[in-house]
């Protein structure tokens, strides 16, 4: 995850007054408590639908799962699905983990929030609530294959505004809808939202059998110019609104080339703040556990499996590193391959998706087909400050 606000914000602070990132006590952990949902998206990295899936962990497992990733140091909670709101003792896991002192999020396609479920929602009080939008109306039900599921969704937003809930969009960037972005950050705008999330399309579930509809590279550096402008005019105006993109870690270094471009007074100092950064962090500070209990180097690695909460505990599957992908992802520089390899910036994304890289040759540490940057963007940043002009 790259939070370009945080950055963004950073300049203009004194130098010195923005302390470097905290080491994190453990990973956060996305969890998908049950696969089962009322919709099926197009673009599901679960691959969910509409009925209950078997083997999934009972509450008093969850529970015993939920005190060893305390114990181990876990910070953070991403209550996700299929859809949880389907789960049924989902307001008692999301009380118990509220009162363990756990960062509490919530992934909904916000179908389910309305006037009477916001009431227990808000009780729980969630520190933040992800919904997921695709595009303007007819593009969103479209893609969630039902109509009318855009005023719903909007409908659980507001919700959750109203009840003083964090909320954020949650938007997976594809060739088929990247011309609506523009549209939705006006939507940020004229329903007062606190952050967009923009997710590319990574290659997993249904997402890697639609692989096709993944953006052409120059559309996505066109999302990208727009979401780093729009979240620098707020940094103008003094909003205090979060962007934040996920499962491409190239756009780190594409901020350092927009700023070239844009904010060549302030490059250096984000460039040593980007360099703190590290990247893509799967198998580090990003988990997963799926509906099932078993564990995962992130949500996108659903076909690849370091063991099982049932059979030991998350904190020991976690630490094992003779398993031979998770001894790579948690070394500081990874075993990366062709193009990877060569790039000059491998310290600030990490290599990026190792999933795509996976699912398309076999080979974990192979190049990243997703990365957008151009061979003489990859090369030392004084090279691409002359290319960009």
């Amino acid at each position: 995850m790259f939070r370009i606000s945080r950055y963004l914000h950073a300049l203009t602070r004194p130098a010195g007054s923005v302390e470097p990132p905290v080491k994190p006590t453990g990973p956060v952990v996305i969890w998908n408590l049950v696969r089962r949902c009322n919709l099926t998206c197009r673009h599901c990295y679960a691959t969910s639908a509409d009925k209950d899936f078997p083997g999934e962990l009972t509450t008093f497992e969850v529970f015993d799962v939920m005190d060893d990733l305390k114990r181990f140091g876990v910070p953070v909670l991403i209550l996700s699905g299929g859809e949880p709101l389907m789960r049924p003792d989902i307001l008692a896991i999301s009380k118990r983990a509220k009162s363990m002192g756990f960062y509490v999020g919530l992934s909904s396609n916000g179908t389910l929030i309305n006037e009477e479920t916001i009431v227990d929602i808000a009780e729980i009080g969630y520190d933040y609530v992800g919904i997921s939008i695709d595009g303007m109306r007819a593009t969103h039900d479209r893609f969630r294959r039902k109509q009318g599921a855009f005023d719903e969704s909007m409908r659980g937003i507001r919700f959750c505004r109203d009840a003083g809930l964090k909320v954020g969009l949650r938007f997976t960037l594809t060739q088929d809808n990247a011309a609506e972005l523009p549209d939705l950050l006006r939507l940020m705008d004229d329903e007062g939202i606190d952050k967009f999330y923009l997710s590319h399309l990574n290659y997993a579930g249904r997402g890697y059998k639609n692989r096709n509809d993944d953006v052409h590279h120059r559309i996505t550096r066109e999302a990208m110019d727009l979401l780093f402008a729009t979240c620098w005019e707020d940094v103008q105006q003094g909003r205090k609104r979060e962007f934040v993109t996920g499962n491409n870690d190239a756009d780190g270094v594409y901020l350092l080339l927009w700023a070239a471009r844009h904010l060549p007074q302030h490059l250096p100092r984000l460039q040593a703040m980007i360099s703190r950064w590290g990247g893509n962090s799967s198998g580090v500070n990003i988990a997963n556990i799926d509906n099932e209990g078993r564990v995962h180097p992130d949500t996108m690695w659903w076909d690849y499996t370091l063991g099982s909460v049932k059979e030991r505990p998350f904190s020991e599957i976690w630490q094992d590193t003779s398993e031979p992908l998770m001894a790579g992802l948690k070394r500081k520089m990874r075993p990366l391959e062709g193009r990877c390899a060569d790039c000059t910036h491998r310290s600030v994304c990490g290599g990026n998706s190792r999933t795509r890289a996976w699912r398309l040759t076999g080979n974990p540490w192979a190049e990243d087909p997703g990365c957008y940057l151009s061979d003489d963007e990859i090369k030392p940043l004084p090279a691409m400050r002359a290319a960009t002009g």
